[in-house]
């Protein structure tokens, strides 16, 4: 018995020794992409899906055939830049950033208590806002670490100023 309990620690011991002495660690995986790239995956999440809820407001609220196809396009073009963005986080395995902060929402709500003209130029307003700080936000990512990153941002930058373009030229046609 007492030769049991002797080698039943020493293996004990061992198993200690060599948990400790061992390199491997469990894997966070959120540590395999750096602080940038998870950064703008969240952020890129929030805004895109901030422009589809309020565009989608848009397109009930407005009355103005222009705003609503602009509205339609920002759903359309958001919704795959935001189907592009959540591969990028299943892959690298980030959570959060898929749904709005307080503060967009905020702004979302506000939209709400105005009406046909005004709400046009609020939403407008938004959407030039909203759209000159993601295309801050995609050309920071053209140097990202990660390659695929950067080819995303470069090919979603344009669509991005083509939107800030329109907002600016339909905002700049309203009286």
């Amino acid at each position: 018995m007492r030769n049991l309990i002797g080698c039943l620690s020493a293996m004990m011991m061992l198993l200690a020794v060599v948990s400790c002495v061992n390199s491997k660690h469990a894997k966070n995986y959120n540590d395999m992409v750096d602080g940038n790239t998870s950064s703008f995956i969240k952020q890129g999440l929030e805004n895109s899906e901030t422009g589809i809820k309020a565009s989608k407001l848009a397109q009930t609220a407005s009355k103005n055939t222009r705003v609503i196809n602009f509205a339609q396009m920002v759903v359309t073009d958001n919704d795959g830049i935001s189907d592009d963005l959540q591969k990028f986080a299943i892959a690298d395995k980030i959570t959060g950033g898929d749904s709005v902060s307080a503060t967009h929402l905020a702004t979302i709500t506000d939209l709400n208590n105005y009406s046909g003209v005004k709400f046009d130029k609020a939403y407008l307003t938004t959407m030039i806002t909203g759209h000159q700080d993601a295309i801050k936000l995609f050309t920071a990512a053209k140097a990202d670490n990660n390659e695929d990153i950067k080819k995303f941002a470069n090919k979603t930058l344009p669509i991005l100023q083509a939107h800030l373009d329109s907002a600016t030229a339909i905002a700049a046609s309203l009286k």
